[in-house]
């Protein structure tokens, strides 16, 4: 048996393909949604549009400080885990559900995989990186997505024999999804045309809670509103910060956050794309739509080398140069898809775990 973990919404769509795979091939499986993300925007849609199979058990921890988020989620794991007796607990990314589902494993001697392994941004003041160290350390499987994630795993002593490169889940999604997003047309609901507006997402503690710096984030994408119309959907974490800080919108539009369908026609039909997402890079990336990322750094170098992405930090100057270049066609060089983010990296998890199974 194996205990699929999600949590999050970049976990469900990592994870949907595995799941769907697993099923396909007969593989047992429960599927635990630990509650992370738990109204319906950042939830219930998302398994709706991925056609998810509704989860086995829903652990329901809801929202709370780091600390508590993460105590809660391991203390519910752990009599799951105890009840199920998996041979093998799958956890994705890097969220709070992540490292607590792993650890609980862990101190039970239940193996663990993770998928998405290997990704780092040398910056221990992010959480996500805090736990995607962990998670790694704690994993008998890794799963890497593109060839960084083998070199940072082996620098921090860990042999390749258990490190797996599998390509890209989420891009799975994306291939199965991406024409029915389009037929949809999401960006006529919201007013605006196809590769005439951009589109923009915020949600990272280091962007929200420095005053100053989200002051000129929000200058900047108030001056980018004026050349070229802004979409916003907006996290409510987000909303909750700008009302806060009494900063209004009048070039950009916001919206409430969108199910993973519309969201995805939006993105791909974008003039360009302002983030501080991990996923939306590399999701830009196979769609080839110009991604500009509001951070210092990036944990997915591949989107850098070889996709879309340009990071820029939060000086709205930068924001402002690199919006103009953007919009003029400005490109280092020509941006292709990484390897093997094919659409069959489900299938190859899949193969892994089945041939894991067979030897241990």
């Amino acid at each position: 048996m194996i205990l699929n973990v999600v949590g999050a919404r970049p976990n469900f769509v990592k994870m949907a393909p595995v799941v769907k795979e697993m099923i396909r091939r007969g593989m047992p499986q429960v599927l635990v949604h630990t509650g992370q993300h738990y109204d319906r925007e950042m939830s219930d849609l998302f398994f709706r549009d991925l056609e998810f199979p509704a989860p086995d058990m829903n652990l329901g921890v809801g929202s709370g400080t780091h600390a508590a988020q993460t105590a809660k989620i391991l203390e519910s794991f752990e009599p799951v885990c105890i009840k199920v007796k998996p041979r093998l607990v799958l956890v994705a990314g890097d969220v709070n559900s992540t490292i607590a589902c792993a650890l609980a494993a862990a101190k039970l001697h239940i193996p663990v995989a993770h998928l998405e392994a290997g990704l780092r941004s040398f910056d221990r003041g992010m959480p996500e990186e805090i736990n995607r160290i962990l998670t790694d350390h704690l994993a008998e499987l890794l799963f890497t997505t593109e060839p960084s994630g083998k070199k940072h795993l082996n620098a921090e002593g860990i042999g390749d024999s258990k490190i797996h490169f599998v390509g890209n889940t989420m891009i799975d999604s994306l291939r199965e999804f991406l024409a029915r997003s389009l037929a949809r047309e999401p960006w006529k609901a919201k007013g605006l045309e196809e590769k005439k507006y951009g589109l923009v997402t915020l949600h990272r503690p280091e962007n929200l809670e420095d005053a100053s710096k989200l002051s000129g984030i929000h200058a900047a994408l108030e001056e980018t509103g004026k050349i070229l119309p802004l979409i916003f959907p907006m996290h409510p974490r987000t909303k909750a910060r700008f009302a806060e800080l009494n900063m209004r919108w009048t070039h950009v539009k916001i919206c409430e956050p969108l199910g993973y369908l519309d969201f995805l026609g939006m993105m791909a039909r974008a003039r360009l794309v302002l983030t501080d997402s991990g996923g939306i890079q590399e999701e830009t990336t196979a769609l080839g739509v110009p991604c500009l990322t509001l951070r210092g750094n990036t944990e997915r170098p591949v989107t850098i080398e070889e996709g879309t992405n340009r990071v820029i930090g939060t000086d709205p100057a930068r924001i402002a140069e690199e919006v103009r270049s953007a919009l003029n066609g400005g490109q280092r060089k020509e941006a292709r898809v990484p390897s093997l983010w094919d659409g069959k990296a489900a299938a190859r998890v899949a193969d892994v775990i089945q041939a894991w199974k067979a030897a241990s």
